[in-house]
């Protein structure tokens, strides 16, 4: 199956169904229409949901992680944006989650993909940051659910590598 979004396609082989989750058109199916973030794509296997977010930025080097031990502005800036990305990567997943419950959708495993264009260092740190902050897992002893089951933050090559039979390339 086949998807397209953001100048990206992506090739689920296995998948069951997969669309445009954030959908902007109010006339298509998948449209939400409340103010709620929401992932690029979701994508419904026979075992799980992939909930897939692609962010692209044409200045790679303002999400550098800065070093803690500086105080300059120019680490100050790249820590807060750094922040910033978490925070809205953390959110669209959140979000997301809500939409499928409220869809009464949540009944497999969920995996949050994060497709970026940054270098692998960043993407482990930021990986590490976001599983920690989703929470992956069961984190509480009363939970009966699991938020996430997993989460990865790749870029296209990664992507490609993880996923073999998952193929994304960019298309613009």
């Amino acid at each position: 199956m086949i998807v397209s979004t953001d100048g990206w396609e992506f090739d689920f082989k296995d998948a069951i169904d997969a669309f445009v989750f954030d959908e902007k058109d109010k006339n298509k199916p998948n449209f939400h229409g409340v103010p709620m973030k929401a992932v690029d794509l979701l994508v419904e296997l026979t075992e799980a949901y992939l909930l897939v977010e692609i962010k692209e930025y044409d200045d790679v080097s303002e999400f550098q992680w800065a070093d803690t031990s500086i105080d300059d502005a120019l680490s100050k800036k790249r820590r807060d944006t750094y922040k910033w990305l978490k925070n809205y990567l953390k959110y669209k997943y959140r979000d997301s989650l809500l939409f499928r419950f409220a869809e009464e959708k949540v009944n497999k495993p969920i995996h949050y993909l994060c497709l970026v264009n940054f270098d692998s260092p960043l993407n482990t740190i930021l990986k590490k940051d976001l599983k920690q902050e989703l929470p992956i897992g069961l984190v509480n002893k009363r939970w009966k659910m699991k938020l996430a089951d997993s989460c990865q933050v790749l870029n296209e090559n990664d992507w490609n590598r993880v996923f073999p039979k998952w193929q994304v390339r960019k298309i613009d």
